[in-house]
């Protein structure tokens, strides 16, 4: 056979094959052009082994650098690098002082598949950046953009913008504010007389309701948040619009997550407050224990103690104390007469509490009016377009109005798509100023508007969220829900899913009833469908009973999103980790087996287990590769050898084994990956 077609065969060039010809025992001369056919065979087979040897050769060295650079960063000695809350790949490779295909290597092996040109996220970053022996710091503190900032911005500026003679007194708007069951809602119930927590699922308020009241001839506008930790956004939003907070802990209770949270959003808005101990008709209430905890925890010393803080017991299901808790928003409101005012003769300016598409209604919004009155006829602005007029508008007892004063909550109809929550509400001087902007192709209606950090759209460019999806296992979400603030607490808790190998991707979300389209969907992108507070229509349910699609029904947000994370739990990929055993010098060997040899050995260093993986070096040179089928000390079939023992054992692979090979023995296991989330179990 030619040389030449010989080194084509083997995929190497005539020159590197000559070269190497001797060192694998074949002398041709440096100027053969021939080789023996028998010849040829022989070198094949010794070519395959150089190979072979030279593959396990890298891997060893790989395995044992990996395993010392993990050492390092778990002794916390491995070089510090900072890395910013997302980074393309190039750029990553630039910060390590790495080739370029070393670190997409890596990210590959991670299960991330990015271009040079992709970003990927921190928290994947530090990981590889760890497993490559650096220790990853944040360069800077990841800041999410509120999504009513820039209303809330507006607002203030429309306010002082407004300030006249004609500012009057107006009703002072309180949010009631606490942890999950703790009796926020039951505590509204008896001010109103109401019941209005029997109507939501598992007496858990699931999106804002506001209120009005009166009381010793003051009327009192009350906004009730829902506690549980899926509604962060709800009620800090409750407080941005908010005079006087009331800040609901269970005598039998005490201070719990969501109740520092809380605390912290009042403080934020710099508005004042009242505390209300409730269950105090409770048999193991202890509202000197919740006094104590909210001194020692939160700085807040009642006035009993000689601090500032008013701390009023109530119990809500008896109504005991509850006029008592009203005297006190009352005593708060008239200390604060100076800063609770409005113009009532400009143009209404209010912000969106809650908004839905109703049935036979169409797009409705609940609108807290903060300045200006509000009248049926008016035209609706937001966001300098123009939503619609208003066709009716009802207070929060069903009653019809014709005008809204300040710090009214009022149902309105009459807009054409349905608002964001948290948008600002303006009544524009010459609504034809708004009607160029209403039929822009760009408007995005406030579903689209509410957005995932994770599942942000590709067409943003280099910065979007595509690289984020190719880089982790997706879940793919199409999400339905009855209320504009129900969809958008949805959307907030799938946020707190940060984990570098797994996500969520909204694939579709809207209001209203479950469609056809929703399941074709569905079908078409594996996705989970979820509908919150709605049902399939009967087309739908015909289709997804055809298409093999299940819905997922829910009626409280924190078990859907426990489903959620459960699933993402099933999807996390394992993570594979080596651990060097220990090594043994073989000494004897018996027989050939089925599936390889039997040896006998001493274990020199560490120990052996059954199963684990075996190097067999000769003259410091790996050889090949195996398992350790059976395992035997003395004449007893064992699961470990530890050094300084001798023992036999069954060696599975093809490699023929001599005395004097040492076999080093390591093992790479599977090891699940933990998914913590806030808020699921």
């Amino acid at each position: 056979m030619n040389i030449s077609e010989l080194a084509r065969k083997l995929r190497v060039s005539t020159d590197e094959l000559r070269a190497k010809l001797p060192e694998l025992g074949f002398d041709i001369g440096a100027k053969a052009i021939k080789i023996p056919d028998r010849d040829a065979g022989r070198i094949e087979y010794s070519w395959r082994q150089y190979k072979k040897r030279q593959f396990l050769d890298k891997k060893r060295a790989e395995q044992k650098a990996r395993a010392d650079l993990k050492l390092k960063v778990q002794e916390g000695t491995a070089e510090k690098i900072l890395l910013p809350s997302s980074i393309s790949v190039r750029d990553f490779a630039e910060k390590l002082n790495l080739p370029i295909a070393k670190v997409m290597q890596e990210l590959m092996r991670a299960g991330i598949l990015a271009s040079l040109n992709e970003r990927i996220d921190f928290e994947s970053a530090s990981i590889v950046a760890e497993d490559l022996g650096y220790i990853a710091e944040s360069e800077e503190e990841v800041t999410i953009e509120d999504h009513d900032l820039e209303g809330l911005e507006k607002l203030e500026k429309a306010l002082e913008m407004h300030e006249s003679k004609n500012m009057q007194p107006r009703a002072p708007v309180i949010v009631v504010m606490g942890h999950v069951d703790h009796g926020k809602t039951r505590i509204l119930d008896s001010i109103r007389n109401t019941n209005v927590i029997d109507t939501e699922h598992g007496g858990i308020t699931q999106h804002i309701g506001a209120y009005q009241v009166r009381r010793k001839e003051h009327e009192l506008s009350f906004i009730d948040t829902p506690g549980h930790e899926a509604f962060t956004v709800m009620r800090s939003r409750g407080a941005k619009v908010a005079d006087i907070a009331i800040l609901v802990v269970a005598a039998d209770d005490g201070v719990q997550p969501q109740t520092r949270e809380a605390i912290d959003i009042i403080k934020a808005a710099k508005i004042p407050f009242v505390v209300a101990i409730n269950k105090i008709d409770k048999d193991n209430a202890n509202i000197e224990k919740v006094k104590n905890q909210l001194s020692a925890e939160a700085g807040l010393i009642p006035e009993d103690w000689g601090g500032k803080t008013i701390m009023v017991p109530v119990s809500a299901k008896q109504g005991t104390n509850i006029d008592d808790l009203l005297d006190m928003i009352l005593l708060v409101a008239d200390m604060e007469k100076d800063h609770i005012i409005a113009d009532p003769d400009r143009l209404a300016l209010g912000t969106i509490i809650e908004s839905n598409v109703d049935k036979a209604e169409g797009p409705v919004a609940t609108v807290l009016v903060q300045s200006g009155t509000l009248k049926v006829g008016d035209s609706l602005g937001l966001r300098g377009a123009l939503y619609g007029k208003v066709r009716a508008m009802r207070t929060w007892d069903g009653k019809d109005v014709k005008v809204a004063p300040p710090s009214t909550p009022v149902k309105i109809l009459g807009f054409k798509v349905a608002p964001a929550i948290g948008d600002i509400l303006e009544v524009p001087e010459n609504p034809k100023d708004l009607e160029k902007l209403k039929s822009q192709p760009n408007r995005k209606s406030s579903v689209d508007e509410m957005t995932v950090r994770k599942t942000k759209s590709a067409d943003n460019g280099e910065e979007s969220g595509s690289s984020e999806r190719t880089q982790k296992v997706m879940l793919n979400l199409i999400v339905r829900a009855d209320v504009l603030g129900s969809l958008e607490a949805i959307l907030g808790m799938m946020e707190k899913i940060d984990s570098p190998y797994v996500g969520v991707k909204i694939v579709s979300k809207g209001l209203g009833y479950i469609t056809e389209s929703d399941i074709l969907n569905a079908d078409a992108t594996g996705a989970m469908l979820i509908a919150f507070n709605v049902k399939p229509s009967t087309a739908a349910s015909v289709l997804a009973r055809d298409k093999g699609v299940d819905v997922f029904q829910y009626n409280v947000i924190y078990k859907l999103f426990e489903e959620v994370v459960e699933k993402l739990r099933v999807l996390i990929p394992a993570e594979l980790i080596y651990t060097e055993l220990g090594s043994i010098s073989i000494l004897a060997v018996f027989q050939k087996s089925p599936k390889g040899m039997i040896v006998g050995g001493q274990v020199n260093k560490g120990r052996v287990e059954l199963g684990a993986t075996a190097r067999v070096m000769r003259e410091d040179k790996i050889i090949a590769e195996g398992k350790i089928g059976s395992l035997q000390e003395g004449k007893m079939d064992v699961k470990f050898v530890e050094q300084g023992n001798q023992c036999g054992m069954e060696f599975v692979g093809k490699a023929k084994i001599e005395v004097g090979d040492i076999l080093e023995i390591y093992k790479e296991e599977e090891h699940a990956r933990v998914l913590n989330v806030a808020g699921a179990k």
